[in-house]
């Protein structure tokens, strides 16, 4: 049995920092909770880097490792269940599968594609109606699943246009990952984002303060990143010519209608989800939590009498794992944050390093993580809370660098393996799709460009937008 060379690599630096921690001696202003944080730690970051075992699997059996020796109560493991983020995703799952249920989906981009009249129209109109799926879907990986029958549609009316088949291919999960950042229900590395900065600071990151930062971001790279895909895939030749997409061709991959009248179903739910998102986006003014705004949305839509889905089905869509995983892993940031470990791990960077080089730093390591994590939210477990103490000790405002972390981090197109949805458009029969090497081309560009974005934000415009750079 031969050993993966990534495996070996991070299963030699794990059990190395695990002898070290072990001798009393090394090491002398660490608590012996910090030592045994230090080594769970250590082998959860290496099981998640070389093993294919799942995840959640890992997460949880660190959990109960720090629990067992003491490090955290078991209140604190078990209590992150009932964390309201955890809440928030559960009731927004169950929200997001009475959209799904109603066919409001395949109305919204009959509507939006079919005012499409050029190759860059098609583009930018399919990129505005994917970021505006991110505030009906949580998780990159169910907007993948439901913009893949409209990328078929499209597919079928550019059948004779191979090359602008392919860029849609690669557009879609393009724009999915980076306009996750637009909500704080994007991604559950959101929510452990902000899990974890409560935690280790005390600062809560709000469902509108979270929208008036991201969403932005969201559109300025979510845009950026179409005409990137749109010059590093197609030709000039591509370019030229019109398109028309019609609403019968996007019909032939909808179960549900597309054009004509509306149900009663779909209209109670298109204002079920527009009430819900008013809400959220106007807690300042009502002070309901985010999460209970969901929970009553989530009644509202399985209810009897005025809902589309039964609540039971609508509970079969909501992943489980990825619940169990944020809760695993923000009871591991309690650990880091309380036995002092994340900070003894950033003491020994620089006192007199720059605000400007800092944010570079985690930027950048952030933005190439995706080659060593392939999971987004075991990202943001290993690099937040490491972040936040590194930003105190630095002088940077921690809301700043961690903000800057996870959106840097939502950058995972370089392999088919990086994130789901780029699995997912890899591989389609019947339909040409990219390669490799397509994923290569375009991450030599969008790297370096969403990095600078995300810099340029966490500089220049989040401070106009109440969160400053340094505090």
């Amino acid at each position: 049995m031969t050993l993966n060379p990534r495996l070996a690599v991070a299963l030699c630096a794990a059990l190395s920092l695990c002898a070290l921690l072990a001798v009393p001696a090394n090491f002398p202003g660490l608590s012996g909770d910090a030592r045994l944080t230090l080594a769970v730690f250590a082998l959860a970051t290496c099981a998640w880097i070389g093993t294919p075992v799942d995840d959640t699997y890992i997460a949880l059996g660190a959990g109960l490792a720090l629990t067992a020796t003491g490090v955290i109560s078991s209140d604190t493991l078990f209590g992150t269940l009932g964390d309201s983020t955890v809440w928030l995703l559960i009731c927004a799952f169950v929200l997001a599968a009475a959209v799904a249920r109603t066919g409001l989906a395949g109305r919204a981009a009959a509507f939006l594609v079919g005012g499409a009249r050029s190759v860059r129209q098609l583009v930018h109109l399919t990129t505005a109606a994917l970021v505006v799926t991110a505030f009906a879907v949580p998780a990159t990986s169910g907007r993948a699943a439901l913009a893949l029958p409209v990328f078929l549609a499209l597919a079928k009316a550019l059948a004779d246009r191979k090359r602008l088949v392919v860029m849609l291919a690669l557009l879609f999960p393009t724009v999915i990952l980076l306009s996750a950042v637009a909500t704080l229900i994007g991604a559950g590395a959101h929510l452990i984002t902000v899990s974890v900065l409560w935690e280790a600071t005390g600062d809560r990151i709000g469902f509108t303060q979270w929208l008036l930062l991201g969403l932005p971001l969201a559109v300025a790279s979510s845009h950026l990143a179409a005409e990137a895909v749109l010059w590093t895939t197609t030709r000039r030749a591509d370019r030229r010519g019109p398109v028309r997409i019609t609403a019968e061709e996007i019909q032939r991959h909808s179960d549900s209608p597309v054009t004509g009248p509306w149900t009663q179903a779909e209209k109670r739910c298109a204002l079920l989800l527009a009430t819900v998102v008013v809400l959220w986006c106007s807690e300042p003014l009502h002070r309901v939590p985010p999460a209970v705004v969901a929970l009553i949305g989530a009644v509202v839509a399985s209810s009897p009498a005025l809902g589309t889905v039964r609540l039971k089905d609508a509970l079969k869509t909501v992943p489980w794992s990825l619940l169990l995983f944020m809760a695993a892993t923000m009871a591991m940031g309690v650990a880091l944050a309380d036995s002092g470990a994340a900070k003894w791990l950033v003491s020994g960077l620089p006192a007199d390093v720059s605000p400007a080089v800092f944010l570079t730093v985690v930027v950048v390591v952030s933005t190439a993580a995706h080659l060593v994590l392939q999971s987004r939210s075991a990202r943001s477990s290993v690099l937040v809370p490491l972040v936040i103490a590194a930003a105190v000790g630095a002088g940077v405002n921690p809301v700043a660098a961690a903000l800057a972390s996870t959106a840097a981090a939502g950058f995972c197109h370089t392999l088919p393996a990086s994130a789901k949805p780029v699995t997912l458009f890899a591989d389609i029969p019947g339909t040409p799709t990219y390669t490799p090497r397509d994923l290569l081309r375009l991450s030599a560009v969008l790297a370096p460009l969403t990095a600078a974005l995300v810099l340029l934000f966490a500089a220049a415009v989040w401070p106009l937008l109440g969160v400053p750079v340094t505090r």
